[in-house]
């Protein structure tokens, strides 16, 4: 079975996005600056189309790793909402994407093997959705905090990976703020590899 993993990018002090966010201020007042190490690597600069070059080091191989295991995402509403108003025609994900919401909607295919899917079904069996459609890969929770938070406490999630930039950013959306610790599983760290512009932390969760 494939495994359940959260992939998201956090400041020092515990935001993964800042305060402010919507369609038109993505992330919210300072929250790009979480993602900076991102936009300079040769991974993200393919998967978006922005030509030549961008860096291949350790952090490059990282988010390749990550794009290659990912077989499917989950995320919430106010999420996609962000996205939708910003992505490329040809949005990043390029797997089906199941959008959390009480909305109902017909599936929005986009150029490039993006398929969002509108569910407003507990997220277990969005989970089970989700993976059917993952087939051999991994189903990554994209975010945001919220439904990070319903698939942690509901342990449903087997890898937290925390991408953590030198960055304070004062406000915004805390990452743990909704997580229950009786209920979440015990946390095993599996690695924390680090460069001059992220520290990449990876945890179990039992």
């Amino acid at each position: 079975m494939s495994n359940v993993f959260v992939s998201v990018g956090m400041s020092l002090d515990g935001f993964i996005a800042g305060p402010n966010g919507g369609p038109t201020n993505p992330l919210g007042d300072r929250g790009p600056a979480i993602h900076e190490w991102i936009y300079q690597q040769r991974a993200f600069r393919a998967a978006q189309h922005m030509g030549e070059g961008g860096e291949t080091g350790q952090d490059n191989r990282i988010l390749e790793a990550t794009l290659a295991r990912s077989g499917a995402n989950i995320m919430g509403k106010r999420m996609f909402r962000e996205g939708e108003a910003n992505w490329p025609a040809e949005a990043p994900f390029h797997t089906p994407v199941f959008v959390l919401t009480k909305e109902a909607r017909a599936p929005w295919e986009r150029p490039g093997g993006t398929t969002f899917y509108f569910v407003n079904d507990p997220i277990d069996a969005v989970l089970r959705r989700a993976r059917d459609a993952a087939g051999a890969k991994d189903v990554r929770i994209a975010g945001g905090a919220h439904v990070i938070a319903q698939y942690l406490n509901a342990g449903l999630v087997d890898e937290l990976d925390i991408s953590l930039a030198p960055v304070v950013i004062g406000g915004g959306v805390r990452l743990f703020d909704r997580v229950d610790r009786d209920k979440l599983g015990a946390l095993k760290i599996v690695e924390a590899i680090s460069s001059p512009a992220v520290t990449h932390l990876r945890y179990s969760v039992r």
